[in-house]
Order: structure tokens, then C-alpha cells, then sequence
């Protein structure tokens, strides 16, 4: 089991200093459900965790471990050699999962830059074209703090989800069950005051959803 979040430093239960400013938590509570759900089934499991909200990996590692695969291993640099090391750990672990559970909310209209970096190092630390979840049973839970929908406002702000799906599936080969989850900051953001309601019965939609997706991640490492 390979879970990986954007979830945040510091206890879940103090604010950020942004108030506005969900990082991470929302989908974080939802990806320990899922979690939950599967270890009540299955506790005997080992499950890998990687927090790049709270252990960010570093923003350099990517394009220095770029750079270590064309230097004799003989002569690269402490920095180069750590970072391609990085990498190769960062593939493996996908490639070793026998489900995935990954929590990967929308910020700023795309993926963050952990999420990003992540990425971009699993991918460069394994051979080209490898499909590093391939056939892997994996849950995605994404989430948003406002409304991104058809009819909205901000209908085709979300550069997240569509992203992900290339690369969880079209390009890792993944077999994807998402969980989305949107109006977080509803009682959070006066902006979203009226829509207080409808973000509660959402949260207990996805809350639902991510209880069924850890039974049914459960059942499928049996």
C-alpha cells in the first residue's frame, strides 16, 4: 500500500494562517477514510507513506537528477548522486504498490508544485515509458475550495484533475477510482456563505465515497 498526500506541517486541528487557505486538510481527511476503511479490512498490510506537504521534496531534485543521468557515476557530484537516488526510490515506490491511495488537491487551479516535482522525479527515475501503477488498484481524492463545474463561473479553472487522469492513467497505467469533493471553503470563505448547505452534503457524499473506495481497495489486494 503507497499512500502519498499534499497534507500539511503542523497538527490538522490548527488553522493555517490564511484562513481562506485549505491546504491540503480536506483531502487529507478524506484519504485517511479511504485508509481506514482498508486497514480495518486488512491491518496486517504495510502501508508507505510519503507527505510531500510536510516533507516537501526539494524544488532542484528534479532537474538534478535530470542532469546525474548524463554524468559517469563515477563523477557526479554528492547533490547530483542524492537526487538521482531520490528518484529511483520515488519510482519504485509506485511501482512496488499493490494499491495507492493518493491525496492531491487543487491549488491555484492546478496540481501544487510538490505534486509536480513528485511527478516529475517518479518519472525520471525509472526507465522511459515504464508504467509505474500499471493495473495497480489506485484512489485519487481531489479536492476544491469553490465550484468548478458545468454552468459555473469557474467552469475549466480545474487544471487538476484532468491532469492527474493523463498521468495516473494514460501514462502509469493506474485503475483509477476518483474522489472529488468541492466547496471546502464553504463556511470558511464568507464569499461562499450560501453555499454552507450544499458544501455540507457534498462533504458527506465524498466522506461516503472514500468508506466504499477503501472497502473496495481492500477486496481488490485480497
Amino acid at each position: 500500500m503507497l499512500n502519498v498526500q499534499l497534507r500539511p506541517k503542523g497538527p490538522p486541528d490548527v488553522p493555517p494562517p490564511n484562513r481562506l487557505i485549505d491546504p491540503g486538510r480536506s483531502s487529507s481527511a478524506l484519504a485517511d477514510l479511504v485508509l481506514a476503511e482498508y486497514q480495518a479490512a486488512r491491518p496486517d498490510d504495510t502501508v508507505a507513506r510519503r507527505h510531500i506537504g510536510a516533507d516537501p521534496i526539494p524544488s532542484d531534485a528534479w532537474a538534478t537528477a535530470v542532469s546525474a543521468a548524463y554524468v559517469p557515476a563515477e563523477d557526479r557530484s554528492p547533490e547530483q548522486s542524492a537526487a538521482l537516488e531520490l528518484a529511483t526510490t520515488i519510482a519504485a515506490e509506485l511501482q512496488s504498490a499493490d494499491v495507492a491511495i493518493l491525496a492531491l488537491p487543487l491549488y491555484n487551479f492546478g496540481v501544487s508544485q510538490h505534486v509536480k516535482t513528485w511527478i516529475d522525479l517518479a518519472i525520471a527515475g525509472a526507465t522511459p515509458g515504464t508504467r509505474l501503477l500499471d493495473g495497480t488498484p489506485t484512489v485519487l481524492v481531489t479536492t476544491r475550495g469553490g465550484a468548478y463545474g458545468p454552468g459555473t463561473p469557474r467552469e475549466g479553472w480545474d487544471h487538476t484533475t484532468d491532469y492527474l487522469r493523463r498521468i495516473l492513467v494514460d501514462v502509469w497505467g493506474a485503475e483509477l477510482v476518483v474522489i472529488e469533493r468541492e466547496f471546502t471553503l464553504a463556511g470558511v470563505n464568507p464569499a461562499l456563505d450560501d453555499f454552507i448547505e450544499l458544501g455540507t452534503l457534498l462533504k458527506k457524499q465524498a466522506e461516503e465515497a472514500a468508506v466504499a473506495a477503501g472497502h473496495d481497495l481492500a477486496r481488490a489486494a485480497a
